[in-house]
């Protein structure tokens, strides 16, 4: 991954393997942004141990968690900034993350395990912002695009239910809209203190009106924060269901 410098980072990356020697299908899971800055240094790739590494796992494909710059020990200047929120740039903040998706998945499709083509990719929170922007860029490899609780610039000021330039975030979604190019998943829970439903909905129609094409799914309340619900427990029997009907729907489930 070369940044906006130009400098080469390598992007500390979790991979986990199903119980096969094929080749198999890569899913890559995009984390978050923390709400707090000084916890970016402290991230860790997901583990294969997880609510949605589980999933994936027994159904046989191969799962990947990398760590984009800026994160954890992969390190390196943080590309993924807004701005301030008086003229924040939602837009070129999610392309910086779909270039890091985008070469975790040029990367790990180069793996003698992994298949090259077909790939699913899922984002959860900016990393799901990310997923929307990589919609709107060429993904040649990529069969089917999910994003979680997707949005950018929640709990400003470390403030729940506090977003910076939700206008503009809305406008954003419209531009990816325009060149976006494979039908995506969108999944929220209504009691997500970053995105609120009515918030949630707006995006989803910029996008659709600029041109994408989106399965929304909006369920209710899930734990104290619908957030997270993508990693809590037991939570892949409301998401997975959904979840399984798309990745047949996009020939993206493994045969």
């Amino acid at each position: 991954m070369t940044d906006a410098e130009g400098q080469v980072t390598g992007m500390q990356t979790r991979l986990c393997r199903p119980m096969t020697d094929a080749p198999a299908r890569l899913v890559v899971i995009n984390h978050g942004l923390p709400a707090d800055a000084s916890h970016r240094t402290n991230m860790e790739p997901g583990p294969c141990s997880g609510e949605a590494a589980q999933w994936f796992l027994h159904r046989g494909y191969i799962v990947a968690f990398p760590l984009r710059r800026g994160y954890g020990t992969t390190g390196g200047a943080w590309a993924e900034g807004h701005g301030p929120c008086d003229n924040a740039d939602f837009f070129h903040a999610g392309i910086e993350t779909a270039r890091d998706i985008d070469a975790a998945v040029e990367g790990l499709t180069k793996l003698p395990f992994v298949r090259p083509d077909g790939v699913v990719v899922v984002g959860h929170s900016v990393g799901g912002w990310g997923t929307i922007a990589y919609d709107s860029m060429p993904h040649p490899k990529v069969s089917a695009l999910i994003a979680m609780a997707p949005g950018h610039g929640g709990h400003h000021d470390l403030v729940p239910y506090n977003l910076c330039a939700p206008d503009r975030l809305i406008e954003a979604a419209g531009r990816y809209g325009a060149t976006a190019s494979t039908p995506m998943l969108w999944i929220y829970a209504d009691n997500d203190t970053f995105f609120v439903p009515s918030l949630a909905r707006a995006i989803d129609q910029s996008f659709t009106a600029g041109g994408g094409k989106v399965e929304f799914e909006q369920f209710g309340r899930y734990s104290n924060d619908g957030h997270n619900f993508f990693f809590e427990p037991g939570a892949s029997d409301v998401w997975g269901p959904i979840v399984e009907q798309y990745l047949a729907l996009q020939n993206a489930s493994i045969p």
